[in-house]
């Protein structure tokens, strides 16, 4: 059964979740245990190494990730970087979401506010 491991910090949508199992046959969705969420999520600015900080994220992935599996890696540029190299030497497949973007705007008394509504496309491998 393949899987997708989500190290990311919201939830997958519904398109997102079909669009996996639809491109890439994913069968199950894995979010990280909560120590590990709180990890990926809160990576502090002030560190100049994140090898040592990540290493209970690898030390995971190493346990569940299985050759072929997904990872979908969104977060801190540095982390998101390193895992996604991690994940393929294991024999894994990183991804991130790719989106497309409108901007709307209306007038709420009298001021102009924008919204944007995020739309996902596809998933891209590293």
């Amino acid at each position: 059964m393949k899987k997708m491991i989500l190290l990311f910090s919201h939830q997958l949508t519904t398109m997102q979740k079909e669009d996996a199992q639809t491109s890439f046959e994913v069968e199950e969705f894995v979010v990280l245990p909560k120590d590990l969420q709180n990890i990926w999520s809160n990576i502090p600015p002030s560190l100049g190494d994140l090898d040592e900080y990540l290493k209970p994220i690898r030390d995971y992935l190493k346990e569940e990730l299985k050759r072929d599996d997904m990872a979908l890696i969104q977060g801190d540029f540095g982390a998101t970087c390193a895992i996604a190299s991690f994940v393929k030497s294991i024999g894994g497949v990183g991804v991130y979401a790719t989106t497309k973007r409108d901007v709307v705007e209306r007038e709420i008394d009298g001021k102009i506010v924008k919204t944007s509504v995020f739309e996902h496309i596809r998933f891209r491998e590293f």
